[in-house]
């Protein structure tokens, strides 16, 4: 009973080290509205091509074949929403900064597919 309890404890622990180690999912509207709101740094990670064919104003460039070896460029206080193109390289990227230590942490779902959409209303 006792090496039970000892597991659950090691095993609730870590699971909540985890829980707290995560990035959060966040719709095209509700980057929106923390652009407007807080203050936040859009990092774009796709292509440089893919950024020159239409971009969020004032968001960074930083293509995420390039986040590992200039992560030292960014802040970890700060508060970032990433994009991509679809929501599955912001992804990525959102879980290599984690691994870093960046808390703050938003990966836009949808990307630029349905960010465009949503401007074009």
């Amino acid at each position: 009973m006792r090496k039970w309890f000892s597991f659950l404890l090691t095993f609730l622990f870590i699971v909540s080290g985890c829980a707290q180690d995560r990035y959060t999912n966040i719709s095209v509207d509700e980057a929106a509205q923390m652009m407007q709101k807080e203050d936040v740094v859009v990092l774009d990670v796709r292509t440089e091509e893919e950024y020159a064919s239409g971009h969020i104003p004032g968001a960074i460039l930083l293509p995420l074949q390039q986040l590992p070896d200039r992560m030292n460029e960014l802040n970890k206080n700060k508060t970032y929403i990433i994009v991509c193109r679809s929501g599955n390289r912001s992804a990525q990227a959102s879980e290599l900064l984690v691994k870093e230590g960046f808390t703050n942490i938003y990966n836009m779902t949808g990307g630029m597919n349905e960010w465009k959409g949503e401007v074009e209303k």
